[in-house]
C-alpha cells in the first residue's frame, strides 16, 4: 500500500543501521531508496494517513496536501500535490518551501543545508525547521530556494494536511509525488536551474 512507503523505508532503513535524519550517510541512504519508488497516488497516500491528517499547519514542519490554485488559468504550470515546509503567514495563507521545483540534487543540497536550522536533533514531534523568508533571501547557502518559495492560498487547498514526521523527510524529499500541470518536471526542474544560477 502506498502509504506504507515510510513506514516499510524507515523498518528497512533501521535494521540496516541507518538511524534516519542522523547522519549525512543515513540521509543519503533513505533518499536512493526513496527515489527507486515509482509512483505515488495522491488520492491513494491522503486516504490511507488518516492518522496523521491536520487542518492547519504549522510553520516549519513538512507536509503534503492537494492544491488547486486559484489563478492556474495564468500560470505556465503548478505542482497540484505540493511537498512544502510552511515558512511564513501570507495573505490569505502561507509562503512555503515546495521541493517538488527542485531537481533531486538541488534538492538534497537546500535540505541539508535546513537541516542546520532544525530546533533540535531528536528528530520527533517536537522538531521543527526555525526559518524564515528573510533568512533564506539573506544566506548565500540556502541560494537553491528561489524556485521553491510559493504563496499557498488556504482556501485553495483541497485536502487536509498530511503532516510528515522529521524521520521522514528524506524519504518524502525523493519520492516521484510532484503532480505538475501545463509542464513536464523536466521543463520545470530547467526553468528551476536557470533561476538558482541567476541567484549565485
Amino acid at each position: 500500500m502506498v502509504a506504507r512507503i515510510f513506514d516499510d523505508l524507515l523498518l528497512k532503513g533501521i535494521r540496516a543501521g541507518q538511524v534516519p535524519a542522523r547522519t549525512q550517510s543515513a540521509r543519503e541512504w533513505y533518499r536512493n531508496q526513496a527515489k527507486q519508488t515509482r509512483t505515488v497516488n495522491e488520492t491513494d497516500l491522503l486516504k490511507q494517513s488518516t492518522d496523521r491528517l491536520e487542518s492547519r499547519f504549522r510553520i516549519g514542519h513538512m507536509y503534503h496536501f492537494i492544491y488547486d490554485p486559484k489563478h492556474k488559468a495564468t500560470l505556465p504550470y503548478y505542482d497540484r500535490f505540493p511537498l512544502i515546509f510552511p515558512i511564513n503567514k501570507a495573505k490569505g495563507g502561507f509562503l512555503g518551501i515546495n521541493f517538488h521545483y527542485l531537481p533531486m540534487p538541488l534538492r538534497a543540497k537546500l535540505m541539508d543545508a535546513l537541516y542546520d536550522v532544525a530546533s533540535n536533533d531528536r528528530y520527533d514531534e517536537s522538531t521543527k525547521l526555525n526559518i524564515s523568508y528573510r533568512t533564506l533571501a539573506g544566506v548565500a547557502k540556502y541560494r537553491e530556494f528561489a524556485p521553491t518559495i510559493k504563496h499557498y492560498l488556504t482556501k485553495q487547498v483541497r485536502s487536509r494536511m498530511m503532516y510528515i514526521a522529521p524521520t521522514e523527510w528524506d524519504i518524502a524529499l525523493f519520492l516521484p509525488s510532484a503532480k505538475f500541470e501545463g509542464a513536464t518536471k523536466t521543463q520545470v526542474w530547467a526553468d528551476s536551474r536557470k533561476t538558482v544560477r541567476g541567484k549565485k
